[in-house]
């Protein structure tokens, strides 16, 4: 797998990928979905970030992510060649309730969702757990571990989120490149075994 960006080779998805797969990436606001798709895409992700202003301090919650300048305003894209034939494309949806529009179209057609979870604001991802549930998506949660000093035990998480008993629960850093694949590999193989 070459994960190196804006290479003439990695531009083209290859001639021999028959079937590719679609996986979104979902998570409430600022939990880190747009880092992930950017580690993890073999090409150049498509972002559709803008700068924050005043108007969105009136409406998004910037207590878990005082820094944060920018924002997803549709989506993030990116692509992951997973095999000779296979590839699968990463869609992030935005985080915030004023876009919960775009998850109808972005929902069609994906296998499932990795839902990044920020174990210091649980709260905010029942509204997502609804959307990824109101669309019938299967999924994996994603801890992705912004503090290490507020590591939480998986049962604890577990029960805090009212997940079922097969729902994958992986921790991450959507940062690092190894632990975002292996979160990703959670949930392809939760899919595999649900298709099975």
């Amino acid at each position: 797998m070459d994960f190196s960006s804006g290479s003439a080779e990695s531009i083209y998805v290859p001639d021999a990928v028959r079937r590719a797969a679609k996986i979104l990436v979902v998570g409430h606001f600022a939990v880190g979905k747009t880092t992930l798709i950017g580690t993890l895409s073999e090409i150049t992700p498509l972002r559709t970030e803008e700068r924050m202003t005043q108007a969105a301090a009136q409406v998004d919650d910037l207590r878990g992510a005082p820094d944060k300048k920018t924002t997803t305003v549709a989506l993030d894209f990116g692509r992951l060649t997973l095999s000779d034939e296979l590839v699968l494309y990463l869609f992030g949806t935005p985080g915030q309730q004023r876009f919960v529009e775009l998850w109808e179209d972005m929902a069609r057609g994906s296998l499932g969702a990795l839902l990044l979870v920020d174990p210091a604001r649980l709260a905010d991802t029942f509204p997502v757990i609804d959307l990824v549930e109101t669309y019938g998506l299967e999924y994996a949660v994603a801890v992705n571990s912004f503090d290490p000093y507020t590591q939480h035990a998986e049962d604890e998480l577990r029960e805090a989120l009212d997940l079922l008993p097969d729902t994958p629960v992986v921790f991450c850093d959507a940062r690092d490149q190894k632990s975002s694949a292996q979160a990703l590999i959670t949930l392809v193989r939760h899919l595999l075994a649900h298709a099975a």
